[in-house]
């Protein structure tokens, strides 16, 4: 998990573009999504985390959003993931 404020943003698209960062979380909600989600491009810098992938984002215990990740959110919501 890396928070936006730890991270310039040339070492942010350089990360993404190397397929490092896949996932975008806020920290206060505990909710994470793919980068181009509405909801998540709404979020303020300092809540903003990023994952690499979405097993590193459930280990530090978020959810998937409801949104961009409906069928992740799903399984979350069963009790499955």
């Amino acid at each position: 998990m890396i928070r936006h404020t730890e991270i310039s943003q040339k070492d942010l698209i350089r990360e993404i573009k190397q397929k490092k960062i896949c996932l975008a979380g806020n920290i206060r909600l505990g909710i994470f999504g793919k980068l181009q989600c509405a909801s998540g491009k709404r979020m303020k810098r300092n809540k903003r985390v990023f994952f690499s992938s979405q097993a590193d984002a459930l280990v530090n215990n978020f959810r998937p959003c409801g949104n961009c990740m409906r069928m992740e959110y799903n399984k979350w919501k069963d009790g499955i993931i």
